[in-house]
């Protein structure tokens, strides 16, 4: 059979295959991995980039904080069957959310996992945001399978962290932080607070994130939100967007809410342009830095460059 047809087949097969069913176990989470105010605390790492890992951790452990290594999905690794599953599923309804606008997506039609890259419009195929590459995909698992561990495990707060943090200050005043925002937004009207005032781009400027990139299966409601960058007082800033999910704090409440919106509208955007889709979703930022991201720092996402970083010389 040709490979087209039988990947169009295939993925009609099983794209109401749920998302959990790929996200990674967390195994081993023997240790303190925690501080007050916050129940565990994750570190997302590949494991041939243990060495990444080495490097940020220790930064923390000069505060006596040790995350837990989350041992990163490799979407390089994912089998041709899990992208048919994880990406959406063009029906042809889905035109009418955005008349106007032609998408460019990206598929992976074939076995070889070659992609694919076309406007979007092919009914049963199967699309992700254009260019999105496997290593993208595998962070977004990565993030999933980390709040669906503690949503399970019952935490009420996580602090959750990619292996390219830079730490500025002693992190512990992250515990002071979230009692502090408690008080001045109530418990229970915040999901997620960012350890940086926003990501930073080569030159170590920051680069705010104003508004959203289009999905073929979901308009938000209000779509002026994502340009709110508004103080709180003079610790926090309530924001409707950002790039960058490096290191972050988050309630119980969105953890739910991100979760639910995968399993509903599954993968399409990279995962720091997808967490600030929710239309309930609550986002706050620290106005001074504590835990950000190096610049320039090494990264598979575009490419499994840790096959090289590992080849024996």
């Amino acid at each position: 059979m040709n490979r087209w047809i039988f990947a169009s087949l295939f993925s009609f097969a099983i794209a109401n295959a749920g998302i959990q069913d790929h996200l990674k176990p967390a195994l081993n989470k023997e240790g303190v991995h925690q501080i007050e105010g916050i129940d565990f605390i994750y570190m997302i790492n590949l494991d041939l980039r243990t060495e990444k890992f080495a490097k940020a951790s220790q930064q923390l452990k000069k505060y006596g904080i040790e995350p837990y290594r989350f041992s990163a999905v490799s979407g390089w690794e994912l089998s041709w069957e899990t992208i048919q599953d994880l990406g959406v599923r063009y029906e042809p309804w889905m035109q009418d959310l955005l008349p106007h606008r032609q998408l460019m997506g990206t598929t992976y039609p074939t076995l070889d996992l070659e992609p694919h890259h076309e406007k979007i419009g092919q009914p049963g195929s199967i699309y992700f945001s254009h260019c999105m590459s496997r290593g993208a995909i595998g962070i977004i698992l990565s993030h999933l399978s980390i709040l669906q561990d503690a949503f399970d495990s019952g935490y009420e707060t996580i602090w959750i962290m990619e292996d390219d943090i830079e730490v500025v200050q002693d992190p512990h005043i992250l515990s002071d932080l979230i009692a502090n925002l408690d008080r001045s937004v109530g418990k229970e009207q915040w999901d997620i607070l960012f350890t940086d005032q926003d990501t930073r781009g080569s030159n170590g400027k920051y680069i705010p994130c104003i508004s959203f990139a289009p999905r073929p299966n979901f308009v938000p409601l209000n779509r002026s939100r994502f340009s709110r960058r508004k103080p709180v007082d003079s610790q926090f800033r309530k924001i409707g967007a950002r790039f960058g999910a490096y290191s972050f704090i988050i309630r119980r409440s969105g953890m739910e809410k991100l979760l639910r919106f995968f399993e509903e509208y599954k993968l399409f955007l990279p995962f720091d342009m997808e967490f600030f889709l929710p239309d309930d979703i609550q986002l706050y930022a620290v106005r001074r830095d504590i835990v950000r991201s190096q610049i320039e720092a090494p990264s598979d996402n575009g490419a499994p460059r840790y096959l090289e970083a590992n080849k024996t010389p």
